[in-house]
């Protein structure tokens, strides 16, 4: 069977016994197809690794597996497309930061005290959490990367969930323009990236605005190792209008470049990502906590711009798709509204709507990443990436009768009843399969004890609470370079 999805088929399959067949039946079908189809009282049935068949009463081969999805919806996997996986070990410390206090506290307290181990820690039990919560791509933005052996690690543990992942390799330690070109990360990358279906590659760095555009060799690496970049733009206090203008003056922005937040740009950068094809990244979580700049998704529809999401990172937030979801539908809600009352208007019907966000996080993301021919919708002929949203004990489980509205309003992580990566099933029965949370817990145990001893209890604790005097604001994050422009601060 080729990669490119057929059209959906209720007939019956070959009859022979197979082993390595699934079948969903009876459930609501969230498709995210190009017509955005729903389907009521569905089948989808899975053989090998792809979609073999989706709609009622399929016939299907002898000893097929039966999952009964009835009062469940079937959907893609949901697709993230920026998380900081290296920093899960510290969940919830920073539940009060604002960027700045993330950017001192990460980059120059805590992140240069990761170890090797440490990154494997973090990216193993975010891996988990994530195909926990149904979301079977997650792009790894591992910009803890300061040595070589980290970047190992962090591979070793995305290899042991059975996840499908993107490692966005950054180091926020070092220039982009020198480690990009050094001769231990091109090793790596040719022992470690082969860049298959599940583990693909990308580069991750920052553009900070600076005119002599000294990440012009970074991006001049990228296109010499052919992969896609993705970057932090459009962030209040650190990336601005000035960086986007740079990559588009130099050629080097591109229909799969991934612009992460955008949050902070004017009508002049939208435009110039429109014009080139590429994507934005929404963490509307993130954003609306820490300062980004308000939730782009608003801004965004206006250029067309297309849009995937992000959870960004446990340090702060939910880490949850659902979360995203919801977050973003808020908060572009809230804006449209106080952008009507402003004027002395009224919003009457909604631009954006529930089935909008579900699909920026299941097919949105699948074209952010170039997937879009394996993933991101039920089709036939597409990679098995899907999740059963089902919670027979939870009364907000019923009645289903708004399938968008239900994921997006109603469901959680915990309603997440079975998803397959791949055609594998890695979690069943609300259990995940195949892997060892006593190991995992362990090994970030290990992690926060190195952590916390190295920073000595006093640093812990403050950190936790932090007390940065209202002058110090960092215009320049960016240790690597002493480039510093305080044009996000203007009025």
């Amino acid at each position: 069977m080729s990669d490119s999805p057929t059209s959906t088929s209720p007939t019956s399959t070959s009859a022979r016994a197979r082993s390595d067949a699934l079948v969903f039946r009876n459930a609501v079908v969230v498709t995210m197809d190009a017509t955005r189809r729903v389907l009521e009282d569905a089948d989808v049935l899975v053989v090998g690794n792809r979609i073999e068949a989706v709609g009622p009463g399929l016939q299907v081969p002898e000893g097929t597996r039966e999952v009964d999805a009835a009062g469940g919806i079937v959907m893609p996997g949901m697709i993230d497309t920026h998380r900081h996986m290296w920093q899960t070990a510290l969940r919830g410390y920073g539940a009060d930061w604002t960027l700045t206090q993330y950017f001192v506290w990460n980059y120059l307290e805590h992140g240069i005290k990761f170890r090797p181990q440490d990154i494997f820690a973090g990216n193993l039990l975010s891996g988990i959490e994530a195909i926990d919560a149904g979301v079977t791509t997650s792009v790894d933005w591992s910009h803890g990367l300061s040595t070589v052996e980290h970047a190992e690690a962090a591979v070793d543990a995305l290899e042991a969930v059975p996840g499908r992942f993107v490692l966005g390799y950054g180091n926020i330690h070092a220039a982009p323009w020198e480690w990009t070109h050094d001769a231990d990360f091109r090793s790596f990358v040719e022992r470690r990236m082969p860049r298959s279906d599940m583990l693909g590659f990308q580069l991750a760095f920052d553009v900070t605005g600076d005119p002599a555009f000294p990440e012009k060799a970074a991006f001049e690496a990228a296109r010499e190792l052919d992969v896609a970049v993705t970057t932090h733009a459009g962030v209040w206090g650190a990336t601005n209008d000035n960086g986007v203008r740079l990559m588009h003056e130099h050629g080097f922005m591109e229909p799969r470049t991934v612009y992460v937040h955008a949050a902070t740009l004017s009508d002049d950068s939208y435009q110039r990502i429109a014009a080139t094809g590429g994507t934005a990244s929404v963490s509307a979580e993130s954003e609306a906590s820490c300062g980004q700049g308000y939730p782009s998704s608003w801004a965004l529809r206006r250029h067309g711009i297309g849009i995937s999401l992000s959870v960004d990172t446990s340090v702060w937030f939910s880490a949850d798709m659902f979360a995203a979801m919801r977050s973003t539908l808020s908060s572009d809600r809230s804006r449209e509204h106080q952008e009507a009352h402003a004027n002395g208007d009224t919003v009457t019907h909604l631009g954006l709507r529930a089935k909008d966000v579900v699909e920026h996080a299941t097919l949105g993301g699948a074209r952010a990443l170039g997937l879009d021919h394996l993933v991101g919708s039920v089709e036939v002929g597409k990679r098995a990436d899907l999740v059963l949203i089902k919670n027979d004990r939870s009364p907000a489980m019923f009645p289903l009768l708004n399938p968008y509205g239900h994921i997006v309003f109603q469901a959680q992580r915990g309603d997440v009843h079975t998803v397959l990566v791949d055609g594998r099933v890695v979690k069943e029965a609300h259990e995940l399969v195949g892997v060892d949370l006593t190991a995992a817990r362990s090994t970030v145990g290990d992690t926060v004890a190195h952590l916390r001893a190295t920073l000595g209890e006093e640093a812990w604790v403050g950190g936790m609470n932090p007390d940065i005097p209202e002058s110090k604001v960092l215009d320049n994050p960016y240790t690597y370079t002493d480039f510093a422009d305080a044009s996000t601060h203007e009025a």
